[in-house]
């Protein structure tokens, strides 16, 4: 019998690392970042239909209403529209798509995604998932990634005990370290990229929550008092509005006793900042990540794209070269995490 699993997507995040093509009104996972398919429709796409010893049904997606027709163009079954009246991070969300899921599908496990990561090796994730739903009755489980750098920009997870053949314990949540550290916890082999992907059992997670008890139970009370019409469901706004905002690593899985990590590599990526994407995309043999109607001469390891203009470069390297809308970035590829600054600067220009 295939263990029933109801994808739980989260879709509210702006985007502003990768500004100007990522815009409130059109944020990163309603892009084709990383193929010909928005990254919100890779997402559901992956997790989707009966794969070997695992039945996915229709998600439920979590999302601001100003973005519900993007969600149509990717998602076309979706067993319900949550649309949250102001972010309030993962926490609330999590508690949330787990009672949103008892009473979708009371024997099925939820799998909580964010919207906008890559994922190129699908059955190798398929195959972590299926190693996690056994402990998903019992503890909340996260996927660890297999550090393949010192990266800077992740949480790390610390395995613990051994509890199966691919599934640990927890021994603890490290936040964003420096170079230094990161290189530390590569060299020990004991730490993996905190994903921020959850497999639980919707009582589980409930029950867990008993730290956070005031995110819960405001969370639910917005969802009590939703509106609902068909799919959709429209959060409570006062209700809402009232909950702390945490994320869930905070608020539950840093202080539960029932939780388990699965290390796993399945091509992932956490697409948040130009550089990151340059990385992933395919290049030329100079290194250059071209897309668009572009021209480049004497140019090596630079990323362009353009979503219509026309962008001819020559005798540059390293740099971050973005056309989109009404706006041109140009930046080196090291200093692309201050395209969210830029982007908040160029706001204050149309005021």
């Amino acid at each position: 019998m295939r263990q029933r699993i109801i994808p739980a997507i989260m879709s509210g995040g702006a985007g502003t690392r990768l500004w100007p093509a990522s815009t409130e009104a059109r944020p990163k996972q309603f892009h084709a970042l990383g193929g010909s398919e928005t990254m919100i429709g890779e997402t559901a796409r992956r997790v989707s239909g009966d794969v070997g010893a695992l039945s996915f049904l229709a998600p439920m997606v979590l999302c601001n209403e100003r973005h519900a027709a993007l969600v149509r163009e990717s998602i076309t079954n979706p067993a319900a529209l949550v649309f949250e009246p102001l972010p309030r991070n993962t926490a609330a969300v999590g508690a949330i798509a787990a009672a949103l899921g008892a009473e979708l599908a009371p024997d099925a496990l939820v799998l909580l995604l964010p919207a906008d990561h890559l994922i190129n090796d699908v059955a190798a994730f398929h195959a972590a998932i299926a190693r996690a739903a056994p402990f998903a009755r019992e503890r909340i489980v996260t996927f660890g990634i297999a550090p393949d750098r010192p990266a800077t920009g992740y949480g790390y997870i610390r395995r613990g005990a051994e509890l199966a053949d691919g599934v640990f314990a927890i021994d603890s949540f490290r936040e964003k370290p420096n170079e230094a550290i990161a290189r530390d916890y590569l060299a020990t082999g004991e730490y993996s990229w905190n994903s921020g992907m959850f497999l639980f059992s919707p009582e589980v997670l409930l029950r867990e929550f008993a730290a956070s008890a005031e995110i819960r139970d405001r969370a639910l009370a917005a969802l009590h008092a939703a509106k609902r019409d068909g799919v959709n469901i429209h959060l409570d706004v006062e209700a809402f509005a009232s909950v702390p905002s945490l994320p869930l690593d905070i608020a539950v899985m840093e202080k539960t006793a029932h939780a388990a990590v699965v290390p796993c590599e399945i091509g992932w990526a956490d697409v948040g900042s130009w550089d990151e994407i340059w990385r992933l995309a395919p290049k030329d043999a100079d290194g250059n990540a071209l897309q668009g109607p572009i021209v480049a001469i004497d140019t090596s390891n630079t990323l362009v794209r353009s979503d219509g203009l026309k962008v001819c470069v020559a005798g540059v390297s390293d740099l971050v070269i973005i056309a989109s809308g009404d706006a041109i970035v140009i930046l080196p590829r090291d200093r692309a995490q201050e395209v969210k600054e830029l982007g908040a600067r160029a706001a204050k220009l149309e005021n």
